[in-house]
């Protein structure tokens, strides 16, 4: 099974502070692909523990945390133990991910916002 780096930025976000986007903001996930860009959720069911997310900005410390899933929803979840951190990721299993796509994050605070995916690259597994 082989996993993915994928780099996702903050796009531009009209309504917000960030309506201009902002390159320092963003995801880098570790997560199984299918062929055609989408999770493979049956590779995920196997590498959970490998699936991970690290969200960066340039104003707090990087958050390191895990891929994680309950039925058909998506999130990454912080810690284990308290799922008020968790980061709900819409249809997050719709989408695909390769570079130019756009994926909907909702951030600590509630806000749905957008991050363009900016690299795919496939990592050991």
């Amino acid at each position: 099974m082989s996993l993915s780096r994928i780099v996702m930025r903050l796009a531009r976000n009209p309504g917000t502070e960030f309506a201009g986007g902002d390159d320092h903001r963003g995801y880098a996930l570790t997560a199984p692909l299918t062929a055609d860009g989408r999770l493979d959720e049956a590779a995920y069911a196997k590498s959970k523990a490998a699936c991970s997310v690290r969200r960066f900005s340039p104003d707090e410390d990087a958050a390191d945390g895990l891929l994680a899933r309950k039925g058909d929803r998506w999130f990454f979840d912080y810690d284990s133990t308290d799922s008020a951190d968790d980061e709900p990721v819409h249809r997050l299993g719709d989408h695909r991910f390769a570079t130019g796509e756009y994926v909907t994050v909702t951030d600590e605070d509630g806000r749905p916002l957008t991050y363009k995916v900016m690299e795919v690259v496939a990592v050991d597994g």
